[in-house]
C-alpha cells in the first residue's frame, strides 16, 4: 500500500518558510498545515507571525486559530490532528505541506512516535511543579541541564512546562528524554520530503530584528497587553517568544526600548536553537537562501526535488 505524501518546510524564524509554502501549494495543488506550536492559539497573530489572509492567496491553511490562549496544546494532540489533515488532503488528491519551526511537533507526525504513559507520573509532576514555584524557572532549568543538557538546550529556560515534563520523564524512567528519543527513532510514516531553509547568520539576525520592529508597528504590544489584561501571563500560549518579554514593560518595571531589545535577542537565540535541533534530529534537504537574486533559482531546485521524490506534476 502506498504511503501518503507530504512535503515539509522547516527552518528558523524569519527564513522565508511562509512564502515558499504558498508558492509550492499553488504550484502543486497543495494545502498548508501549520507546524508551529503557537499558531494554534486564537488572538495571537502578530507575535506568532501567522500567515495573513492576503498572504494565503486562496491556499487553504490548517491548525491555525483552533485553541483559546489559556488552554494547553501538546505534541500528542498536534500529532493526531496533523495526521488527520494529511490523510484528508491526500484523499482529496492534494498535497499536504507542513510549514513551521517546531521540530518536535513535526518529527512526531512524520515518524511512528508513540506518546504513551511512558515517563508519566502525576505525583512526581506535582512535586516538580511545587519545586518550580519555590526555586523559579531558571534554577529548575539548571537542574535539567545537569542531567539532560541536550533537551535543556532545545527550549528557552522560561518554558517551565517543558522543563517540568523533561524532569518528570527522567525521574520516572531514570533516563533523560533525549536518550529515549534517540534510542527509539521509529520508521518514517509517510512518503515525505523535508526542505530546510537557511541563510547567513548575520543576514538572518538582521531579518529577525527587522521583523520584530514590524511586529511592534503592527500591534504586538496590544496583543501582549490583551494577554496581560486577561491575566493570561503563565499559560502555555505566552511561552512563545514575543509576549513574555513585554510583560515587564506592562508592569512598569522596564523601559519599552529595553524590552524590545530583549525580545530581539531572545528571537535570535531561538533561531539558533531551531537550526541546531533540525540539523541534529532530522534528514533535511538544506537550501541556502541568503542571496536574494538566487532565490528564484532555489525555488526551481526545490520544485525539481519535490517532483522527483514525490512523483508530482
Amino acid at each position: 500500500m502506498d504511503k501518503n505524501k507530504v512535503a515539509v518546510i522547516i527552518g528558523p524564524t524569519a527564513s522565508g518558510k511562509t512564502d515558499l509554502s504558498i508558492y509550492l501549494a499553488k504550484k502543486y495543488n497543495g494545502e498548508v498545515i501549520s507546524g508551529d506550536s503557537m499558531q494554534v492559539y486564537r488572538g495571537l497573530s502578530i507575535g506568532t507571525a501567522k500567515v495573513t489572509k492576503e498572504e494565503m492567496d486562496g491556499v487553504p491553511h490548517h491548525l491555525i486559530d483552533i485553541k483559546d490562549p489559556d488552554k494547553p496544546f501538546s505534541a500528542a494532540e498536534f500529532q493526531q490532528l496533523a495526521r488527520e489533515k494529511i490523510t484528508d488532503i491526500n484523499v482529496r488528491g492534494k498535497l499536504p505541506i507542513i510549514c513551521g519551526g517546531t521540530g518536535l511537533y513535526i518529527q512526531s507526525v512524520l515518524y511512528d512516535y508513540e506518546f504513551a504513559a511512558d515517563g508519566t507520573d502525576s505525583t512526581i509532576r506535582k512535586e516538580i511543579e511545587a519545586e518550580a514555584e519555590e526555586i523559579g524557572a531558571e534554577a529548575l532549568h539548571d537542574q535539567l541541564k545537569e542531567i539532560d543538557p541536550e533537551t535543556a538546550a532545545s527550549f528557552h529556560p522560561n518554558n517551565v512546562r517543558r522543563t517540568i515534563r523533561a524532569l518528570e520523564i527522567y525521574r520516572t524512567t531514570g533516563e533523560p528524554a533525549s536518550k529515549q528519543k534517540s534510542s527509539k527513532l521509529p520508521a518514517e510514516r509517510y512518503d515525505s520530503v523535508m526542505i530546510g531553509l537557511t541563510m547567513d547568520r548575520a543576514v538572518l539576525y538582521d531579518r529577525i530584528n527587522a521583523r520584530v520592529d514590524i511586529m511592534m508597528k503592527n500591534g504586538l504590544l496590544s496583543e501582549a497587553n490583551w494577554l496581560y489584561e486577561m491575566n493570561i501571563t503563565n499559560a502555555p500560549a505566552v511561552q512563545a517568544i514575543g509576549y513574555k518579554e513585554l510583560f515587564p514593560y506592562l508592569r512598569g518595571e522596564q523601559p519599552l526600548e529595553e524590552a524590545v531589545d530583549i525580545l530581539k535577542q531572545n528571537s535570535r537565540r531561538y533561531a539558533k536553537r531551531q537550526l541546531t535541533w533540525f540539523r541534529n534530529k532530522m534528514d533535511i534537504n538544506w537550501f541556502d537562501v541568503t542571496d536574494k537574486s538566487a532565490r528564484e533559482e532555489k525555488k526551481q531546485q526545490i520544485c525539481s526535488l519535490l517532483a522527483g521524490k514525490l512523483n508530482l506534476r
